[in-house]
């Protein structure tokens, strides 16, 4: 974990006021068009050699994020800074980033071309960034044999399993040399056994290839394996963001009480923080909740929870939170720790 403060960190990517619109049609292909906001002016910073998780539940808007800082999809507002370079900023459009980001996706069945060899599919990122020949063979070489995979260069997709497949994804990711890797639950498709050597995998990745991490996963205890930060993300927003151990042992953010009480963690300390009985489902994108959106399903609610939108502000020196009551949170969960 992270043991020094965030003023002693390099910034790598800073991200502002980040939103993603999408125009869906309700009904069909002549249903009635309407624009929805799965990322709603998300601000954060990910530190060089840092890993950074984004956890929240399905269509929190998690992956839509992770997809627009990677410029897979065009934001509709905000700014990407990588270290001092903004990369995109809502005016001049956006820049070619294969040399600086990479991205890691879910399901590796469905991320790699089944009729393109494993040397192809790793070479691939690596031609927009004008390399020779050569060196594009050495980089595809070097990158397979970092993850185990350099006798697999001339198979393809369907010859290997889920988690061979995974490791080849890696290889491409890691293969441009980028300064930040985003990893979009990069071990859920997988078995439970499989899953402990991929994550084993990226963290050996991070120190030997000096990587930063960006990651998104509904797993809790994955999150506390691999993050030295975590942001707990809600309706396209961030709800806190801090120290791992902190945020799991001392949440600010109601909505974090009832993902760690619904997640079954090894440390008997990490559980029942509070009693929290979490009902309802998450807002719809189509019909926005008014105030903080969480508030129909918290128990903490009131009246200026319903009309006023919390603002993410600092409540420890590493610690963030939008919350109205997140005082009050904290003073029952000390009471709670000390009886």
């Amino acid at each position: 974990m992270l043991g020094a403060s965030f003023t002693e960190k390099e910034i790598l990517l800073s991200v502002q006021t980040l939103s993603q619109d999408i125009v869906v049609e309700r009904g069909g292909s002549m249903g009635v068009k309407k624009t929805i906001t799965p990322v709603k002016g998300v601000s954060f910073d990910v530190f060089k050699g840092e890993t950074l998780g984004i956890v929240g539940e399905s269509g929190s808007g998690k992956t839509t994020l992770l997809r627009a800082v990677a410029l897979i999809s065009r934001p509709s507002g905000g700014q990407i800074r990588m270290e001092d370079e903004i990369i995109f900023d809502g005016k001049n459009g956006t820049k070619h980033v294969a040399g600086m980001i990479q991205m890691v996706f879910q399901d590796p069945v469905s991320s790699l071309n089944p009729t393109m060899k494993v040397k192809n599919a790793v070479a691939e990122p690596l031609i927009p960034l004008g390399l020779g020949k050569d060196e594009i063979e050495e980089r595809t070489v070097d990158s397979l044999r970092s993850v185990g995979m350099e006798d697999f260069l001339e198979k393809y997709p369907s010859q290997m399993s889920g988690g061979q497949k995974q490791r080849v994804s890696i290889a491409r990711a890691i293969a441009p040399k980028p300064k930040l890797i985003l990893l979009d639950e990069p071990t859920s498709a997988l078995d439970a056994a499989v899953q402990a050597q991929v994550l084993n995998l990226l963290v050996e990745l991070q120190k030997s290839h000096n990587l930063t991490y960006l990651f998104v996963t509904h797993n809790i205890a994955i999150a506390k394996y691999l993050a030295d930060r975590i942001a707990v993300f809600y309706d396209g927003c961030i709800r806190e963001i801090g120290p791992a151990d902190e945020v799991l042992s001392r949440p600010l953010h109601p909505y974090t009480v009832t993902l760690i009480e619904a997640s079954p963690l090894p440390d008997p300390d990490q559980k029942n923080l509070l009693s929290v009985d979490i009902k309802g489902e998450p807002p719809s994108l189509f019909e926005p909740v008014p105030g903080c959106s969480f508030h129909p399903r918290c128990q903490y609610v009131q009246e200026s929870c319903k009309v006023q939108v919390p603002e993410l502000r600092k409540l420890f020196s590493q610690r963030l939170v939008a919350c109205h009551r997140a005082e009050e949170l904290q003073q029952q969960l000390r009471v709670q720790q000390n009886s």
